[in-house]
């Protein structure tokens, strides 16, 4: 099977990040990664989030995780929570899960486990197959280290997205 990326050369690299609601973890880090691609000057890539579950469907970012990324500046409102679907495993070139969980449903779905990968393991500073930790049920803080744990992933995952499109040229 071709890289979905080889396929289509003119499209964005897609990637998509999963948590389990799709109302903290996933929406943060497709918000920092959008901004950071912007910082950076990097384009032909689109970032969007999903759940694994349909309980919080369309149901808003949790407050907090909204609060926390608003008061560093990142875009916070008009997030509603949705699944994630086959048809967009398959159009996606990365799909990027918050804890092992998420890789495993992600996986009874996926068709190209390639493109699968925990956030942490694109932070060399992270313990292997550490995952991002759910904030939900603890303190505001929690949502802090949160954001702390997706930005340090950044720099690692902007690298492989440049090596994807790279491979597209």
């Amino acid at each position: 099977m071709r890289d979905v990326a080889e396929q289509s050369p003119g499209r964005p690299i897609r990637v998509v990040f999963v948590c389990l609601g799709n109302i903290c973890r996933s929406p943060m880090a497709e918000r920092v990664a959008e901004r950071a691609a912007a910082d950076a000057g990097m384009t032909g890539v689109e970032f969007s989030s999903a759940g694994t579950i349909s309980e919080e469907y369309d149901d808003p970012m949790d407050r907090r995780a909204a609060a926390v990324l608003e008061q560093h500046g990142y875009r916070h409102a008009d997030h509603r929570a949705r699944r994630i679907s086959e048809v967009e495993l398959e159009s996606a070139d990365l799909v990027i899960a918050m804890e092992d969980r998420h890789v495993s449903s992600v996986l009874e779905l996926a068709t190209d486990p390639s493109k699968v990968s925990l956030l942490t393991d694109f932070d060399p500073a992270a313990e292997p197959g550490s995952g991002v930790p759910d904030p939900f049920f603890g303190s505001d803080t929690g949502f802090s280290d949160t954001l702390t744990a997706i930005e340090a992933a950044m720099p690692g995952l902007f690298d492989r997205i440049r090596e994807l499109q790279g491979s597209k040229s």
